[in-house]
């Protein structure tokens, strides 16, 4: 069984998506212990539309993947605002087995400009 996710990404991290040839999100920096996938469209697009574009490239996108379920089950939803606000806490050390774990290819389903 697979889970969908969605992820807003920027410019940059768009770019090394497509560099694995839509199979993999790229590490996270030093400054970035945790990796967030979302678990619903309309948060991702609230997070690309409102918040990508107004920094760097001024470019919002939403991405969406599956993964598989039993990978998913080690952690735990987390809400984080209101009830559309959840999302997984993936820790970073864990994000090269959360990659082996998508099932088929990261699509871009939406694009933001500011």
């Amino acid at each position: 069984m697979h889970i969908v996710l969605y992820r807003p990404v920027g410019q940059e991290e768009l770019e090394l998506i497509k560099a694995s040839g839509c199979l993999e999100f790229p590490p996270r920096l030093p400054e970035q212990p945790i990796f967030y996938p979302v678990l619903n469209e309309e948060y991702a697009t609230q997070i690309a539309r409102d918040w990508n574009t107004q920094s760097g490239s001024k470019k919002g996108y939403v991405t969406r993947f599956s993964v598989n379920a039993d990978f998913l089950a080690r952690y735990e939803v987390q809400t984080v605002g209101g009830s559309m606000h959840q999302e997984y806490w993936i820790p970073a050390e864990d994000l090269s087995e959360f990659n082996r774990n998508i099932v088929g290819l990261i699509d871009v389903i939406a694009e933001f400009h500011g």
